[in-house]
C-alpha cells in the first residue's frame, strides 16, 4: 500500500440529522449543489472524496452520496466550532435529491441570519 503525498483519503461517514435545526447547522447552501458539514475528529485534506449516509430528520433512510471535502475546520477551532469537514454534493441524480429533500425539509429557514457549523 503506498501513500503517495497529496493523495486523496476515502472514507465512509454516517451522519444522522435528529431534527431540522441540526440539520440547519449543517447545510451548505452556499456551495454549488449544496453540501453537508460533518462533525469528525478525523483528519481530512481539501479535494479528499468521501462517501456519505445521511439520515435526514422525520426519516428513518439512510441517503448514499459520494462528495468532495471543500471545508476542514480543524480540532480546536476558534468560537468553539466542531471539527469536521464540509462535503460538497456531486452534479449527479443522487447529489441533486438530497439538496432538494433538505432544502424542502429547510423552506424559510435558508435565508435566516442564524449560524450555522460553517458560516
Amino acid at each position: 500500500m503506498s501513500s503517495t503525498p497529496g493523495a486523496a483519503r476515502q472514507g465512509i461517514l454516517s451522519l444522522a440529522l435528529k431534527d431540522k435545526a441540526q440539520l440547519y447547522n449543517a447545510y451548505m447552501p452556499f456551495l454549488k449543489n449544496g453540501g453537508i458539514f460533518v462533525p469528525t475528529p478525523k483528519r481530512y485534506m481539501l479535494g479528499d472524496e468521501v462517501f456519505l449516509l445521511v439520515t435526514l430528520p422525520e426519516s428513518g433512510e439512510r441517503l448514499p452520496v459520494a462528495g468532495k471535502v471543500v471545508w476542514v475546520t480543524p480540532v480546536g477551532a476558534q468560537g468553539n466550532r466542531p471539527a469536521g469537514i464540509g462535503v460538497q454534493f456531486p452534479e449527479t441524480p443522487e447529489g441533486e435529491a438530497l439538496k432538494g429533500r433538505i432544502e424542502a425539509l429547510l423552506a424559510g429557514s435558508l435565508s435566516a441570519d442564524r449560524a450555522t457549523h460553517t458560516m
